[in-house]
C-alpha cells in the first residue's frame, strides 16, 4: 500500500522544527527514524496532513553522561546509543533492552527517542523510561517543559507530546553503585514484539540486603505497568508469584491472557534474579 498525500518539509534547525510543527498543528507529525511511522503511513493506520523530518538537525544526534544522567537525543539511533561504552557502564540496562529492539538494520535507522515517543506498550525502552523514572524534554512555542516518566504515557501509542512540541532528549539516571538490573522476554521470533517481557531493577544496603526490587512489564497493559516487589524480600520465586497476582493482561491474537500472566511471573522471576546477581557483583566489587 501506498501512504496517503501529505504535505513535507526538513528543517535545518529546532526553531524552524517547531515553526513548521506551529503551523501544522494538530495534524503534523515528526520524522526521525521512521520505522514506526512510516508503516502506520503506508497501511493508512496514521494519516497525518504533514510531515516534519527532521533529519537534517544533526545537534540532536547525540549520547553523553551528564550530572548522573544518561542523556540521549532526539537523532540518536538505537545502533549508536547501543554501541556507547559510556552509556553501558553508566546504565546498563540501556543496552540490555536495545539488545531486543528488532534487528540490527532496524536499530541503524530508528531512534531511541522516538521508540519512546511512539509510546508502544509493547517497547523495550517505554518500559526502560517508566522503571528508571527518567524523563522527556519537550520544546515547544513557548519554551521547554520536563515530563516525568510516570506523566509521559497516556495510553497505548498515545504520549504527552502536544502538536506543536518536538522532543529533543530523554533523560534516565545512571545505575547506581549498589543496584543491579536486567531484561527479560518472550518473543514469538527473534526481532519480534515480545509476548511479555520484564525489565528488573534491584538495590542493595550496606548490609546486603534488599532495599529496593522493582519490575516495569511490556505487553500486558496499555502503558508500561511498573510493579514495586520489595516486600518479596529479595526472593525471586515469590516476586514472581506477587506479579503474577497483580498483572491483568488482555487477550490477543498472539497469547491468551493466562498465558500472559503465567510469563510475566516466570520472566518476573528470572529478571529480577538476574538484577539481584548483578547488584552483588557491583556491590562487591
Amino acid at each position: 500500500m501506498k501512504p496517503p498525500p501529505f504535505g513535507y518539509s526538513r528543517p535545518e534547525s529546532v526553531a524552524e522544527a517547531l515553526a513548521a510543527l506551529g503551523s501544522a498543528a494538530p495534524d503534523g507529525k515528526v520524522l526521525a527514524g521512521g520505522q514506526s511511522l512510516l508503516p502506520l503511513l503506508n497501511m493508512r493506520l496514521a494519516t497525518p496532513a504533514y510531515l516534519v523530518d527532521i533529519n537534517a538537525l544533526t545537534e540532536l544526534g547525540f549520547v553523553r553522561i551528564d550530572d548522573g544522567e544518561v542523556v540521549i537525543g532526539a537523532l540518536a539511533r538505537h545502533a549508536q546509543v547501543l554501541a556507547d561504552p559510556a552509556t553501558s557502564r553508566a546504565q546498563p540496562l540501556i543496552g540490555q533492552a536495545l539488545a531486543l529492539v528488532a534487528h540490527p538494520v532496524i536499530r541503524n535507522r530508528g531512534t531511541t527517542l522516538g521508540s519512546i515517543v511512539h509510546a508502544d506498550p509493547a517497547g523495550e525502552m517505554t518500559a526502560v523510561l517508566a522503571l528508571l523514572g527518567g524523563s522527556v524534554l519537550l520544546a515547544g512555542s513557548s519554551g521547554e517543559r520536563l515530563v516525568k516518566a510516570e506523566d509521559f504515557f497516556l495510553g497505548p501509542l498515545e504520549s504527552d507530546v502536544r502538536p506543536d512540541e518536538l522532543a529533543t532528549e530523554v533523560r534516565l539516571p545512571v545505575l547506581g553503585r549498589r543496584a543491579g538490573c536486567a531484561f527479560a522476554e518472550v518473543s514469538r521470533r527473534h526481532g519480534d514484539y515480545a509476548v511479555c517481557g520484564v525489565a528488573a531493577l534491584a538495590e542493595l544496603d550496606e548490609a546486603g540486603g534488599v532495599s529496593l526490587a522493582r519490575a516495569a512489564y511490556l505487553s500486558v497493559a496499555g502503558t508500561p505497568l511498573v510493579l514495586d516487589l520489595t516486600e518479596a524480600g529479595g526472593d525471586p520465586a515469590s516476586a514472581g508469584r506477587l506479579a503474577k497476582s497483580r498483572v491483568a493482561p488482555a487477550a490477543d491474537i498472539h497469547a491468551t491472557a493466562a498465558y500472559r500472566r503465567h510469563l510475566a511471573g516466570v520472566l518476573t522471576e528470572r529478571a529480577l534474579a538476574g538484577a539481584l546477581a548483578h547488584a552483588r557483583e557491583r556491590a562487591g566489587g
